[in-house]
Protein backbone atom coordinates (compact mmCIF):
# COMPACT_ATOMS: atom_id res chain seq x y z
CA UNK A 1 0.00 0.00 0.00
CA UNK A 2 1.23 3.04 -1.20
CA UNK A 3 2.21 5.66 2.07
CA UNK A 4 -0.07 8.97 1.88
CA UNK A 5 2.42 12.66 1.02
CA UNK A 6 1.86 14.67 4.11
CA UNK A 7 2.68 18.84 4.46
CA UNK A 8 5.41 19.50 5.89
CA UNK A 9 3.85 20.81 8.88
CA UNK A 10 2.39 17.47 10.08
CA UNK A 11 4.37 16.09 13.60
CA UNK A 12 4.71 12.72 14.10
CA UNK A 13 2.00 12.87 16.55
CA UNK A 14 -0.48 13.86 13.59
CA UNK A 15 0.62 11.27 11.31
CA UNK A 16 0.24 8.64 14.29
CA UNK A 17 -3.25 10.54 15.10
CA UNK A 18 -4.10 9.70 10.91
CA UNK A 19 -2.64 6.25 11.27
CA UNK A 20 -4.57 5.52 14.06
CA UNK A 21 -7.92 6.85 12.62
CA UNK A 22 -7.89 4.86 9.81
CA UNK A 23 -7.10 1.71 11.59
CA UNK A 24 -10.34 2.47 13.85
CA UNK A 25 -12.47 3.18 11.36
CA UNK A 26 -11.25 -0.38 9.52
CA UNK A 27 -11.34 -2.56 12.50
CA UNK A 28 -15.25 -0.89 13.15
CA UNK A 29 -16.05 -1.42 9.62
CA UNK A 30 -14.71 -5.27 9.86
CA UNK A 31 -16.41 -5.20 13.31
CA UNK A 32 -19.87 -4.58 11.06
CA UNK A 33 -19.82 -7.42 8.90
CA UNK A 34 -18.60 -9.84 10.59
CA UNK A 35 -22.33 -10.79 11.31
CA UNK A 36 -22.55 -11.12 7.94
CA UNK A 37 -19.67 -12.86 6.61
CA UNK A 38 -20.44 -15.16 9.29
CA UNK A 39 -24.04 -15.86 8.42
CA UNK A 40 -23.35 -16.60 4.49
CA UNK A 41 -21.71 -19.50 5.22
CA UNK A 42 -24.06 -21.15 7.27
CA UNK A 43 -27.00 -20.69 4.56
CA UNK A 44 -25.31 -23.46 2.80
CA UNK A 45 -24.49 -25.59 5.54
CA UNK A 46 -25.46 -29.45 5.31
CA UNK A 47 -26.23 -29.38 9.34
CA UNK A 48 -30.04 -28.81 10.37
CA UNK A 49 -28.43 -25.92 13.14
CA UNK A 50 -26.62 -22.83 13.00
CA UNK A 51 -23.66 -23.83 14.29
CA UNK A 52 -20.24 -23.92 13.54
CA UNK A 53 -18.04 -25.82 12.31
CA UNK A 54 -19.95 -26.96 9.65
CA UNK A 55 -20.45 -30.60 8.93
CA UNK A 56 -20.58 -30.05 5.04
CA UNK A 57 -22.20 -27.89 2.34
CA UNK A 58 -25.83 -27.90 0.69
CA UNK A 59 -27.90 -26.07 -1.11
CA UNK A 60 -30.93 -27.53 0.70
CA UNK A 61 -31.97 -24.39 2.96
CA UNK A 62 -32.03 -22.26 -0.91
CA UNK A 63 -34.51 -25.50 -1.96
CA UNK A 64 -36.76 -25.15 1.34
CA UNK A 65 -36.79 -20.82 0.87
CA UNK A 66 -38.23 -21.75 -3.15
CA UNK A 67 -40.03 -24.40 -2.92
CA UNK A 68 -41.73 -23.67 1.32
CA UNK A 69 -45.46 -21.87 0.58
CA UNK A 70 -44.83 -19.68 3.53
CA UNK A 71 -41.50 -18.44 2.39
CA UNK A 72 -43.11 -17.74 -1.20
CA UNK A 73 -46.49 -16.04 0.25
CA UNK A 74 -43.91 -13.40 2.07
CA UNK A 75 -41.43 -12.53 -0.75
CA UNK A 76 -44.95 -12.38 -2.37
CA UNK A 77 -45.75 -9.63 0.22
CA UNK A 78 -42.74 -8.27 0.44
CA UNK A 79 -43.24 -7.54 -3.58
CA UNK A 80 -46.05 -6.45 -3.16
CA UNK A 81 -46.35 -4.03 -0.57
CA UNK A 82 -42.52 -2.19 -1.22
CA UNK A 83 -43.02 -1.27 -4.89
CA UNK A 84 -46.43 0.12 -3.85
CA UNK A 85 -45.37 1.99 -0.75
CA UNK A 86 -42.39 3.34 -2.74
CA UNK A 87 -44.67 5.18 -5.66
CA UNK A 88 -47.23 6.90 -3.18
CA UNK A 89 -43.45 8.13 -1.38
CA UNK A 90 -41.83 8.81 -4.38
CA UNK A 91 -45.10 10.74 -5.60
CA UNK A 92 -46.01 12.51 -2.55
CA UNK A 93 -42.62 13.31 -1.51
CA UNK A 94 -41.36 14.59 -4.86
CA UNK A 95 -44.28 17.23 -5.24
CA UNK A 96 -43.66 18.18 -1.47
CA UNK A 97 -40.68 19.17 -2.52
CA UNK A 98 -40.98 20.96 -5.28
CA UNK A 99 -43.87 22.70 -3.24
CA UNK A 100 -41.61 23.26 -0.30
CA UNK A 101 -38.64 24.72 -2.32
CA UNK A 102 -40.77 27.28 -4.14
CA UNK A 103 -42.31 29.46 -1.58
CA UNK A 104 -41.71 30.56 1.77
CA UNK A 105 -44.16 30.97 4.39
CA UNK A 106 -44.18 31.71 8.46
CA UNK A 107 -43.78 27.97 9.92
CA UNK A 108 -42.18 26.43 7.00
CA UNK A 109 -39.20 24.77 9.38
CA UNK A 110 -42.38 23.94 11.70
CA UNK A 111 -44.09 22.14 8.41
CA UNK A 112 -40.58 20.45 7.77
CA UNK A 113 -40.17 18.81 11.34
CA UNK A 114 -43.47 17.46 11.27
CA UNK A 115 -42.87 15.61 7.34
CA UNK A 116 -39.71 14.37 8.86
CA UNK A 117 -41.23 13.12 11.64
CA UNK A 118 -41.33 9.43 10.67
CA UNK A 119 -37.77 9.13 10.63
CA UNK A 120 -37.30 10.62 13.67
CA UNK A 121 -40.27 8.66 16.07
CA UNK A 122 -39.48 5.00 17.19
CA UNK A 123 -40.54 2.67 14.82
CA UNK A 124 -42.64 0.69 18.16
CA UNK A 125 -44.34 4.29 18.99
CA UNK A 126 -45.60 4.98 14.87
CA UNK A 127 -46.25 0.86 15.16
CA UNK A 128 -48.89 1.69 18.19
CA UNK A 129 -50.33 4.94 17.04
CA UNK A 130 -51.44 3.66 12.76
CA UNK A 131 -52.73 0.31 15.22
CA UNK A 132 -54.75 2.34 17.08
CA UNK A 133 -55.86 4.82 14.31
CA UNK A 134 -56.16 1.68 11.68
CA UNK A 135 -58.06 -0.77 13.70
CA UNK A 136 -61.28 1.22 14.19
CA UNK A 137 -61.89 1.85 10.35
CA UNK A 138 -60.97 -1.56 9.24
CA UNK A 139 -57.14 -0.68 7.76
CA UNK A 140 -55.54 -3.07 10.10
CA UNK A 141 -54.96 -6.37 8.84
CA UNK A 142 -54.86 -5.40 5.04
CA UNK A 143 -52.75 -4.56 2.40
CA UNK A 144 -53.68 -0.90 2.17
CA UNK A 145 -53.18 0.35 5.43
CA UNK A 146 -49.59 -1.76 5.23
CA UNK A 147 -48.62 0.15 2.42
CA UNK A 148 -49.98 3.34 3.52
CA UNK A 149 -47.94 3.34 6.53
CA UNK A 150 -45.02 1.98 4.88
CA UNK A 151 -44.99 5.34 2.05
CA UNK A 152 -45.61 7.00 5.11
CA UNK A 153 -42.18 5.86 6.56
CA UNK A 154 -40.49 5.86 2.83
CA UNK A 155 -42.19 9.92 2.16
CA UNK A 156 -39.33 11.51 4.33
CA UNK A 157 -36.15 10.08 2.56
CA UNK A 158 -37.50 11.59 -0.75
CA UNK A 159 -38.72 15.04 0.72
CA UNK A 160 -35.15 15.11 1.99
CA UNK A 161 -33.23 14.03 -1.00
CA UNK A 162 -35.47 15.89 -3.49
CA UNK A 163 -35.16 19.27 -1.17
CA UNK A 164 -30.82 18.48 -1.55
CA UNK A 165 -31.17 18.66 -5.29
CA UNK A 166 -33.22 21.43 -5.70
CA UNK A 167 -30.89 23.44 -3.53
CA UNK A 168 -28.93 24.11 -6.70
CA UNK A 169 -31.71 24.17 -9.41
CA UNK A 170 -31.76 27.22 -11.79
CA UNK A 171 -35.01 28.28 -11.77
CA UNK A 172 -34.05 30.87 -14.91
CA UNK A 173 -35.02 27.49 -16.64
CA UNK A 174 -38.69 27.27 -15.21
CA UNK A 175 -39.34 30.78 -16.91
CA UNK A 176 -37.92 30.54 -19.52
CA UNK A 177 -39.99 27.04 -20.63
CA UNK A 178 -42.96 29.24 -19.36
CA UNK A 179 -42.10 32.08 -21.53
CA UNK A 180 -41.75 29.64 -24.63
CA UNK A 181 -46.08 28.58 -24.11
CA UNK A 182 -45.21 25.41 -21.98
CA UNK A 183 -48.03 24.34 -20.05
CA UNK A 184 -46.78 24.22 -15.50
CA UNK A 185 -47.44 20.67 -16.01
CA UNK A 186 -45.25 20.08 -19.34
CA UNK A 187 -42.45 22.26 -17.52
CA UNK A 188 -42.53 19.93 -14.37
CA UNK A 189 -42.29 17.26 -16.95
CA UNK A 190 -39.75 18.39 -19.48
CA UNK A 191 -37.70 20.63 -17.35
CA UNK A 192 -38.10 20.19 -13.56
CA UNK A 193 -38.32 16.20 -13.59
CA UNK A 194 -35.28 15.28 -15.40
CA UNK A 195 -33.19 17.89 -13.37
CA UNK A 196 -33.96 16.95 -10.48
CA UNK A 197 -34.09 13.03 -11.37
CA UNK A 198 -31.37 11.63 -8.97
CA UNK A 199 -32.56 12.88 -5.83
CA UNK A 200 -35.81 11.17 -6.96
CA UNK A 201 -34.42 7.89 -7.51
CA UNK A 202 -32.02 7.99 -4.44
CA UNK A 203 -35.28 8.68 -2.39
CA UNK A 204 -36.57 6.12 -3.95
CA UNK A 205 -34.39 3.83 -3.08
CA UNK A 206 -34.33 4.49 0.25
CA UNK A 207 -38.17 4.50 0.69
CA UNK A 208 -38.06 0.95 -0.84
CA UNK A 209 -35.44 -0.26 1.32
CA UNK A 210 -37.38 0.97 4.27
CA UNK A 211 -40.00 -0.70 3.15
CA UNK A 212 -38.79 -4.08 2.17
CA UNK A 213 -37.10 -3.79 5.85
CA UNK A 214 -39.31 -2.89 7.99
CA UNK A 215 -40.70 -5.90 10.10
CA UNK A 216 -42.44 -3.56 13.85
CA UNK A 217 -45.05 -1.97 12.28
CA UNK A 218 -45.94 -4.96 9.93
CA UNK A 219 -45.83 -7.09 13.66
CA UNK A 220 -48.88 -5.11 14.19
CA UNK A 221 -50.65 -4.17 11.58
CA UNK A 222 -49.98 -7.20 9.28
CA UNK A 223 -52.76 -10.03 9.68
CA UNK A 224 -51.77 -13.82 8.73
CA UNK A 225 -52.00 -13.25 4.53
CA UNK A 226 -50.06 -10.21 4.94
CA UNK A 227 -46.97 -11.41 6.27
CA UNK A 228 -43.60 -10.20 4.18
CA UNK A 229 -39.96 -11.29 4.61
CA UNK A 230 -38.88 -9.48 7.51
CA UNK A 231 -42.11 -10.70 9.25
CA UNK A 232 -41.45 -14.46 8.29
CA UNK A 233 -37.92 -14.32 9.56
CA UNK A 234 -38.79 -12.67 12.95
CA UNK A 235 -41.38 -15.59 13.45
CA UNK A 236 -38.70 -18.51 12.25
CA UNK A 237 -36.24 -17.21 14.59
CA UNK A 238 -38.65 -17.21 17.50
CA UNK A 239 -40.27 -20.84 16.53
CA UNK A 240 -37.90 -22.54 14.63
CA UNK A 241 -34.47 -21.54 13.73
CA UNK A 242 -33.29 -23.38 10.93
CA UNK A 243 -30.17 -22.16 7.97
CA UNK A 244 -33.53 -21.25 5.99
CA UNK A 245 -33.16 -17.88 7.86
CA UNK A 246 -29.49 -17.95 6.76
CA UNK A 247 -30.63 -17.83 3.10
CA UNK A 248 -33.15 -15.62 3.09
CA UNK A 249 -30.44 -13.19 5.01
CA UNK A 250 -28.06 -13.65 2.86
CA UNK A 251 -30.19 -12.91 -0.53
CA UNK A 252 -31.77 -9.78 1.38
CA UNK A 253 -27.92 -9.04 1.72
CA UNK A 254 -27.17 -9.11 -1.62
CA UNK A 255 -30.24 -7.19 -2.67
CA UNK A 256 -29.48 -4.30 -0.50
CA UNK A 257 -26.26 -3.65 -1.29
CA UNK A 258 -27.33 -4.05 -5.14
CA UNK A 259 -29.76 -1.43 -4.53
CA UNK A 260 -26.79 0.59 -2.37
CA UNK A 261 -24.63 0.32 -5.74
CA UNK A 262 -26.99 1.56 -7.66
CA UNK A 263 -27.39 4.55 -5.57
CA UNK A 264 -24.02 5.61 -5.06
CA UNK A 265 -23.52 4.80 -8.90
CA UNK A 266 -26.70 7.53 -9.54
CA UNK A 267 -24.66 9.96 -7.21
CA UNK A 268 -21.65 9.21 -9.24
CA UNK A 269 -23.51 9.98 -12.54
CA UNK A 270 -24.89 13.74 -10.45
CA UNK A 271 -20.87 14.79 -9.67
Amino acid sequence: MRLPEFPAYYTTLDKGLWFSLRVFGAALLAFLLLPILVIVPLSFSASSFLVYPMPGWSLQWYENLFTSAEWIRAAKNSFIVAPSATVIATVLGTLTAVGLARVQFPGKGLLMSVLIAPMVVPIVVVAVATYLYFAPIGLADSYTGLIVVHAALGAPFVVTTVLATLQGFNYNLIRASLSCGATPLQTFFRVTLPVIAPGVISGALFAFATSFDEVVVTLFLAGPTQVTLPRQMFTGIRENINPTIAAVATLLTIFTTGLLLVLEWIRGRRA
